[in-house]
């Protein structure tokens, strides 16, 4: 049989040949086809499965022996507190160049500006679309006329160890997915940035436009694959996710560099709104996920603890008493001479040997040794591996050499840390 019409409905293009409907085609039967089978409005198979003339499609209940994906999954997400559920320096930070807020997110700038970086709670938070957290910055030094090399970024750093499943600089690179949530009070065009900092800061940078001030948008970004440059595979910051702010005419004067290309500043902000001209700015981002792939998935959340045991590889708070009254223990420790005392602390393996990050000021530790309380302002990093930390206060220090004795804060402001940011 060459061609059967019904109406304008049904065409039968040859035995084997296509199947095509414009309207509704009826087969009661069975129905084998060997070639195309186009249809615009869709395909209803039953009342089980439509497929849609997008693409997608909707079902009920699969059974199959085997799936084989293209993509992880789980640990999808190359970005860690994406979610923004993290937050060890506190919910509250003010830095001009540092960070604060949600952990793994820092806040890096040339200029006059400066930032109060918060953990937004769920009053700032996109909560109908999952997320109870955000990074929100708050303009309170503004930079109204940037000067040529003034910038401002938000940036997250990742590790090599993190990054081989991408096979960048190879004949197998992939395509990187960035997805995220994200509110301004400056609407107009911004850049999302990623820096390869293996091959010379080779970078590639994409557009994408904030439309309604103050109202939370979904912003999906494709990154093209790149042949060029491999990525070692180690603990050192590798590469780098950045989201302009704000641009001087040296990073804003070429042309967008879209494909990965070498380091070439004038082209990697170009069109990117002055978002921190006003101390009435505020910018707030959350459900931030980075994948290989052009698709962006579902966001991968996490639990809680998961997400602080990536976050602690990078930044542990191993003692914490801000906003407790009273005496909080800390540690062991022992009086090494009349002047001095030491105490170790013992962590997971972190990624690299950390520096001290500690309270300063008057009397905020003691010893608690032979029923005397020996108070001190602050402690010092001796020595260290990527596990242990031997810490050291030899100043103001009076207790009896052999002794030990209980470290512990002696004021509501008092915490430990230690630091291996990329």
């Amino acid at each position: 049989m060459a061609n059967l019409r019904v109406g304008t409905g049904i065409t039968f293009d040859g035995a084997t040949g296509n199947f095509n409907t414009l309207g509704i085609g009826t087969v009661r039967g069975a129905f084998n086809a060997t070639g195309a089978i186009n249809a615009t409005s869709g395909v209803n198979v039953g009342t089980a499965a439509t497929i849609h003339a997008n693409g997608n499609v909707t079902c009920g209940i699969i059974t199959t022996t085997n799936i084989v994906n293209s993509t992880a999954l789980t640990n999808r997400n190359l970005i860690i507190n994406g979610a923004m559920q993290v937050a060890q320096r506190g919910d509250t930070a003010s830095v001009t160049s540092g960070y604060g807020g949600a952990d793994r997110f820092k806040f890096d700038r040339d200029g006059a500006t400066a930032v109060t970086l918060k953990q937004g709670g769920a009053s700032d938070s996109p909560v109908s679309e999952g997320f109870s957290n955000c990074q929100h910055i708050d303009i309170t030094t503004a930079d109204t006329s940037m000067g040529s090399a003034n910038y401002n970024i938000l940036t997250t750093r990742l590790e090599g160890y993190n990054l081989q499943g991408i096979q960048k600089g190879t004949a197998n690179a992939r395509e990187l997915t960035l997805s995220f949530y994200i509110k301004s009070t400056v609407t107009g065009t911004y850049i999302a940035e990623l820096v390869d900092q293996t091959n010379s800061a080779r970078h590639v940078n994409k557009a994408y436009t904030i439309s309604a001030s103050n109202t939370w948008e979904h912003k999906v970004i494709t990154f093209p694959a790149d042949t060029t440059g491999t990525i070692t595979s180690d603990h050192n910051r590798r590469l780098d996710i950045n989201w302009w702010l704000g641009a001087g005419s040296n990073y804003n004067s070429g042309t967008l560099q879209t494909s990965w290309g070498s380091d070439t500043n004038a082209n990697r902000a170009v069109g990117q709104v002055n978002a921190v001209n006003s101390t009435s700015n505020d910018i707030m981002i959350t459900g931030v996920q980075l994948e290989v792939g052009s698709v962006a998935t579902p966001f991968e959340h996490r639990s809680f603890g998961d997400e602080m045991a990536r976050c602690k590889r990078y930044y542990n708070k191993v003692s914490d008493a801000e906003g407790q009254s009273g005496e909080k223990p800390i540690s062991l420790a022992v009086y090494e001479t009349n002047s001095a005392v030491t105490t170790i602390f013992n962590f997971p393996k972190m990624r690299n040997v950390p520096t001290l990050d500690i309270t300063n000021g008057t009397n905020k530790f003691m010893v608690r040794s032979n029923s005397v309380s020996d108070h001190f302002d602050t402690m010092t990093f001796r020595y260290g591996t990527t596990q242990t930390a031997e810490i050291v206060a030899s100043s103001g220090v009076s207790g009896t050499a052999g002794y030990g004795g209980f470290l512990r804060s002696a004021d509501t402001d008092v915490y430990v840390a230690f630091s291996a940011e990329l």
